[in-house]
């Protein structure tokens, strides 16, 4: 029998739909890569079939490995997160940039181009102007 955590998780299993195409699933986040999917850590979290004697030193111990692997795992997912992001930041420069040159026209009016010529002109002319009255003065 299977224990589901939520009602919509048991209405998919009845529905057979699967986990590893459904997106909000932990099993889609493994194959598609979007989470650590190969841990050391989560070999540790197995279930053992013997039961252990309970001793006091060997309890602590446990509770204090339970903490440091959770730190460490955070650690992990943190650094592969970054990894990711890392990745898909030059991505989407990359695309941005491509957009950028596709659509230029949609930046730059066609007018504004020929106003600035103007201006440069106008530049042109005035500081030749300056140069023939500094020339007359000398």
């Amino acid at each position: 029998m299977f224990n589901f955590c939520r009602s919509k998780c048991h209405k998919n299993f009845k529905m057979k739909r699967n986990p590893r195409k459904v997106r909000w699933t932990k099993a889609y986040r493994r194959t598609a890569g979007k989470e650590l999917a190969e841990d050391a850590t989560f070999e540790m979290e197995r279930r053992r079939n013997r039961p252990v004697k309970y001793n006091r030193e060997t309890v602590a111990k446990t509770v204090r490995a339970m903490k440091k692997i959770s730190e460490v795992r955070a650690r992990r997912q943190e650094r592969f997160w970054e990894a990711r992001m890392a990745r898909a930041k030059g991505a989407k420069v990359a695309a941005e940039r491509k957009e950028l040159e596709q659509q230029i026209h949609l930046i730059k009016a066609p007018g504004a181009a020929k106003a600035a010529e103007a201006a440069s002109e106008k530049l042109k002319v005035a500081a030749g102007e300056n140069a023939q009255e500094d020339s007359m003065v000398e």
